[in-house]
């Protein structure tokens, strides 16, 4: 019986090292890919351009390849004990990387049934790490944006969108990382708020900015990145101007786009009685999410249903009732959003809806309930958590800082630990480098 051989990759970017590698494996026996999910991959690397289908065919059709099964997870451990293969090959870069505690796994498993670990000399020449830079320099295309914030909903429990205003702050979002037990943790996309779209112009967030200036703002953030973005549709306008946002942010590469169930001249949800507005009844804001849903082209891009009942007073009860309505009339997740800080009927909603809807998407924007981790927000039934505003929060109170200790000072001397170098904030930019 010919032996076998296990693999393990992620497939997404094919360079000579990749067939060095299955070259050896195939000369040892029938080659056995264990080809990463995107679930797998997404905690400690980015999402992968292609999908797990596309990297399975080309994977497939490589000469060498015996076979190839999904591996569910990061850990080579559980498919090795699966098919109990009789070599696991791997580059012996993984003695001294980020995978060195992955290796002392593999080989103490190996164990378990007599198998055999092949490390070959990695090839030289080759970084994979600057390959994928390069590739991510490219830029992307807008079906592929428009399509990546559904893979990551699928792929990870909790997807971590940030606010950005510019391309500045969208490059921050997009580069920013921090390594932790778990794996890496990124942001996943982008929020495009009109609270801080607007304030950014100095203007007031009361949905008096139209979707042409609007685009402006984000033609700049796309322009710059690649991460989803879920824009900002306030109220979304009547039906007939919501069908004209729809199909241009579709045709842009915007992943989502979120309206609320209020009608009438938009009021910011965030300031007290004041702020009181009449909502959309449940004809009325059904009919214009089904409107949406005909105008669109593909089926990647998502329509998100902002439910206000809570905030304005009303019961869960009522704001179940306008959720569920919004799901039949064809919205492809739900946003709850309360200014209870205790946010114990966020936690309510979430539950029921829940046992109505196992798979809809959840999105959660704790700016007053901050208190609660991703962890915990996830295990409520959340699938997106928004962290809406800090960003332009953040920017506001260092900028006043500034200008105060130089108007003090009357030199700018008093301001250089609080101020980025500009060889620094050059390198941020693409092309400056």
């Amino acid at each position: 019986m010919s032996k076998t051989v296990y693999l393990g990759m992620t497939g997404d970017i094919i360079h000579p090292g990749i067939i060095n590698i299955i070259n050896k494996g195939a000369k040892n026996g029938e080659l056995m890919v264990g080809l990463l999910t995107d679930s797998a991959i997404v905690t400690h690397k980015r999402l992968p351009y292609l999908t797990y289908e596309q990297r399975k065919a080309v994977i497939e059709n490589i000469k060498g390849v015996s076979k190839v099964v999904p591996q569910e997870e990061w850990s080579y451990v559980p498919n090795l004990r699966k098919y109990k293969p009789d070599f696991i090959i791997h580059g012996d870069d993984w003695k001294t990387n980020y995978l060195s505690k992955i290796r002392d796994e593999v080989f103490e498993v190996m164990k378990e049934w007599n198998g055999e670990v092949i490390e070959i000399p990695y090839t030289q020449g080759i970084n994979s790490s600057l390959l994928a830079e390069n590739a991510k320099s490219i830029g992307t295309t807008p079906d592929v944006r428009r399509a990546t914030l559904r893979r990551l909903i699928a792929a990870k429990p909790i997807v971590r969108i940030m606010e950005a205003h510019s391309g500045l702050s969208g490059l921050i979002v997009e580069n920013e990382s921090v390594m932790k037990d778990d794996g890496l943790h990124t942001f996943d996309g982008m929020w495009s708020s009109s609270l801080t779209d607007s304030t950014d112009k100095g203007k007031p967030d009361i949905e008096a900015v139209d979707l042409t200036t609007r685009m402006q703002s984000l033609t700049d953030i796309l322009e710059c990145t690649t991460k989803p973005i879920i824009y900002d549709g306030d109220t979304g306008g009547i039906p007939e101007h919501f069908v004209f946002t729809v199909r241009t942010l579709e045709r842009n590469g915007v992943s989502a786009v979120i309206i609320e169930d209020k009608k009438g001249l938009k009021k910011n949800s965030l300031f007290g009685t004041e702020a009181k507005q009449e909502l959309a009844s449940e004809e009325e804001f059904c009919h214009k999410i089904a409107e949406g849903k005909k105008a669109q082209i593909t089926k990647d891009f998502m329509i998100i249903a902002r439910i206000e009942e809570i905030i304005a007073g009303r019961s869960v009860d009522e704001a179940l009732t306008k959720a569920f309505a919004a799901v039949k009339a064809g919205a492809d997740g739900i946003m709850i959003h309360s200014k209870d800080k205790s946010g114990s009927d966020i936690k309510e909603f979430c539950e029921r809806f829940r046992k109505e809807y196992k798979s809809v998407p959840l999105v959660l924007v704790p700016t007053t309930y901050n208190q609660f981790t991703e962890k915990e927000l996830c295990a409520w039934g959340a699938n997106i958590i928004i962290y809406a505003n800090h960003m332009l929060r953040a920017a506001y109170p260092a900028m006043e800082k500034c200008a105060q200790e130089i108007l003090k000072a009357e030199r700018s001397l008093e301001v250089n630990d609080i101020c980025m170098p500009i060889k620094q904030i050059l390198e941020l930019i693409p092309g400056t480098k």
